[in-house]
């Protein structure tokens, strides 16, 4: 099922896609939760620790892998909306080779350093060999990652929402089962919770596949169009590519943030664990206006609908900012209670920190939300090197931050580091924002005095 977001209310199109997104994307949530609550209750503190300290080097590749992903899908939903199926099926048929590319790289880079990338975040020795054995083998089955990622961010720029979240929602059910039969009957320790995520990875991504090919004519590849097209590879990669450096960028600010964190010790490294997978959870719906974001303005971008796009992105912006107050109320009354799912009640002062954490980062939720949305929107236009610089802005803050308050604040400053990095962020986008739209549809103040007395006659 297709679905054209050019015509109607956007904000009634937005919500409409983003409404399987979000369910999507916390299944997404619960897919990574499933790992730690069984690691947690079935190996322990320091293996539940272990998987943690991985997240952000985890972010650092995979998000590349994701992010590059949903870039790569940008053009075929600038041709969709333009009505050119032709493009949308040969614009499909490039994203094998980029996929094929990405992967080999991804795997050649984490054969060789991912030992020393976790030396390099002072992962703490007793949970070493345990982050080192999970997040190897997490990155030698990116190549299920990427299958998942690309098919689903077709059917997504197609307006097809829905779908991909069938999938998910069964590959989260098979990597439960297998998160239970490897660690607690096959005794495989983390191991297994890494070879469930991959492998339930790898069948929804073959699902979407299967799907892809026999539900929606359009991308029924035609003889030759598997050929290399070095003209098209390389404009969908100059959008893709910067959107996954993007995601590097960012990453790189929390392995910087997470070294500090692990100079802390294994209690505080597991305090953020906890807390950043309650925060993941409540933060997904705002996730999902960004990525509903980048299709809606590719879309809209392809069918020549500028001002469509300024009527969307700032609906969105007024429905975020409601959800937002929600989301720290949220945290602010059950985010402890919630982190208990992951660590045991009786650990007391790790759940004082947790409680910090969230109450701190669910007060700047606003800046939050402004990223993933003027960030996916300039991403949709086509804009991915322009919001890489929001990435260039987290990365200076986390870093100022680990760098020159962790050793002297302690875990204070470690809460506040993400919300300055979404303050610096935020200050770019908006500026890059405004830029690109004025070139994209410059306002004439005749057009503004028209609207002015419109206004004044209702």
């Amino acid at each position: 099922m297709t679905n054209e977001m050019t015509t109607g209310s956007p904000l009634k199109s937005i919500l409409r896609f983003c409404a399987p997104l979000l369910i999507g994307n916390l299944f997404q949530q619960f897919y990574n939760i499933a790992d730690s609550i069984l690691v947690g209750r079935i190996l322990g503190l320091n293996a539940f620790a272990a998987v943690g300290a991985t997240g952000a080097l985890n972010f650092l590749i995979l998000g590349f892998a994701t992010g590059s992903c949903s870039g790569l899908a940008i053009p075929i939903a600038q041709s969709f909306g333009a009505g050119d199926t032709e493009s949308v099926r040969r614009r499909t048929a490039q994203l094998v080779w980029l996929g094929f590319g990405i992967t080999a790289v991804i795997r050649l880079i984490c054969f060789f350093w991912t030992d020393d990338l976790l030396r390099l975040m002072n992962t703490p020795a007793e949970i070493f060999e345990d982050a080192y054995r999970y997040i190897f083998i997490v990155f030698m089955g990116v190549g299920a990652t990427m299958l998942y990622n690309l098919s689903s961010a077709v059917l997504r720029s197609l307006g097809d929402s829905r779908t991909p979240l069938h999938f998910l929602i069964a590959a989260v059910a098979v990597n439960i089962v297998l998160d239970i039969l490897f660690m607690k009957y096959l005794h495989m320790g983390v191991e297994g919770a890494a070879w469930a995520t991959v492998l339930s990875q790898l069948a929804s991504g073959i699902a979407c596949l299967i799907y892809m090919a026999k539900k929606i004519p359009m991308l029924n590849l035609h003889h030759g169009d598997l050929r290399p097209d070095p003209k098209r590879i390389l404009y969908m990669a100059a959008i893709g590519i910067p959107m996954g450096l993007q995601f590097s960028i960012t990453a790189i600010g929390s392995i910087i943030l997470q070294g500090a964190v692990n100079g802390l010790g294994a209690n505080a490294v597991a305090a953020v664990s906890a807390a950043s997978k309650v925060h993941n959870v409540v933060a997904a719906p705002l996730e999902t206006c960004g990525i509903a974001m980048a299709t809606y303005c590719g879309q809209n971008l392809g069918a020549g609908e500028y001002g469509r796009i300024r009527r969307g992105v700032w609906s969105t912006v007024g429905a975020a900012m409601l959800y937002c107050a929600a989301a720290f109320l949220f945290n602010y009354g059950a985010g402890r209670s919630m982190a208990t799912l992951f660590v045991s009640p009786s650990e007391t002062l790790l759940l004082q920190d947790v409680q910090r954490y969230l109450t701190i980062t669910g007060a700047f939720y606003p800046l939050l939300a402004l990223i993933f949305i003027f960030r996916n929107s300039l991403q949709g236009m086509g804009f991915s090197n322009e919001a890489m610089m929001a990435g260039v802005s987290e990365l200076i803050a986390r870093t100022i931050v680990s760098f020159g308050l962790v050793g002297s604040l302690g875990f204070t400053a470690v809460c506040f580091a993400n919300p300055a990095a979404w303050f610096l962020a935020d200050a770019a986008l908006l500026m890059l924002y405004a830029r690109e739209m004025r070139r994209l549809d410059p306002i004439r103040p005749e057009d503004l005095r028209r609207k002015k007395l419109a206004r004044a006659r209702r």
